[in-house]
């Protein structure tokens, strides 16, 4: 898997998929559509001011809500390249692997960094590395079979390369 960098943008506990992707926009599956109404609800300013690489970093429970899988899709598709969050809804952790859009589990560094942050993220390791304040963190690395999946850039794509 490569390794994630970039700039981050902070929430808070409970971001439910609601306000990922607002149930007022489920009427499309494209990808472009969804990215452009990510977050609104929540940050107004979010699909202004996110950048391919960028990463999110939220508290407890994020993607809580309603099991759509347009939430990590529209996530995905601003370019955003990581969610790191102290933890996940289950069903949000499951439909983010399926869409190949990376995500860690790590409470310290969910608490600790902060937004415009510039982090970078070794998936291979877990190692979370904040290069604002020099501060490193240990999340859960991906098992194997996982990391294949997100490389393939989602479960359906993973299946039919035969890897």
């Amino acid at each position: 898997m490569k390794n994630a960098k970039g700039t981050v943008i902070k929430y808070k506990d409970n971001v439910d998929t609601d306000v990922i992707i607002p149930a007022r926009y489920l009427n499309s599956s494209d990808p472009k559509e969804l990215a452009a109404h990510c977050m609104e609800d929540i940050d107004k300013d979010f699909v202004n001011n996110v950048k391919p690489g960028d990463i999110i970093v939220a508290g407890k429970n994020f993607g809580c809500g309603s099991s759509r899988e347009h939430a990590p899709i529209a996530i995905k598709a601003c370019g955003v390249s990581c969610v790191i969050a102290e933890t996940f809804a289950r069903i949000f952790y499951r439909n983010s692997i399926n869409i190949g859009l990376p995500i860690i589990e790590c409470p310290e560094a969910a608490k600790a960094i902060e937004a415009g942050d510039e982090v970078e993220i070794d998936f291979d390791s877990g190692i979370i590395k904040d290069l604002t304040k020099n501060t490193e963190y240990k999340g859960q690395p991906f098992p194997a079979f996982m990391q294949k999946i997100i490389d393939c850039e989602g479960l359906v794509n993973y299946i039919n390369s035969g890897k």
